[in-house]
């Protein structure tokens, strides 16, 4: 792929990048430096994308090692909580949801992902963004049966944490 095709699908799949970022970040300016290393990233990448993936796939794998790269670097930016208006990329969160039962519930499932290591936070902003356990497997390496078990013991995790908080 050229890289004036990788700028076009890159700002296709700017919503994509900026999801992964916010779920690491702990601010929206924190968020938006990390997106723009993801996309230089990506754009330094792109000779090396084949098309054995769908672009996103390939998009997310690098978004995903982009941030934890970054916050592995930066001492500075360990992920201890989140900006709420920056949180997957959801600006206005009382427009986004209506209910307060439901705002709480997000809340405390936002400090229970915020306590996930990396991979596993990874996981489940993959499984949030329903995307399939085949692609999951792919961007992060494992199997889909690893993907599976993962995931049920991610659950049960989250909702640990969940009601520890509540």
């Amino acid at each position: 792929m050229n890289r004036e095709e990788a700028i076009k699908l890159i700002e296709n799949h700017q919503a994509l990048i900026r999801k992964v970022c916010s779920m690491y970040a702990q601010s929206t300016e924190e968020a938006d430096d990390m997106f723009q290393e993801v996309c230089i990233q990506a754009w330094r990448s792109c000779e090396q994308f084949k098309g054995d993936s769908k672009f996103s796939t390939w998009l997310y794998r690098i978004a995903i090692n982009t941030s934890i790269s970054w916050i592995r670097k930066e001492k500075k930016h360990q992920v201890v909580g989140v900006d709420n208006e920056c949180f997957y990329g959801i600006c206005d969160e009382n427009s986004f949801y209506e209910n307060e039962e439901k705002q709480e519930q997000i809340s405390l499932l936002h400090k229970a992902i915020n306590k996930l290591n990396g991979i596993d936070r990874s996981l489940i902003l993959l499984y949030l963004e329903d995307v399939a356990y085949v692609e999951i497997s792919e961007i992060l390496g494992l199997s889909v049966s690893n993907v599976k078990v993962k995931m049920n013991r991610l659950k049960k995790k989250l909702k640990q944490l969940m009601e520890e908080n509540g």
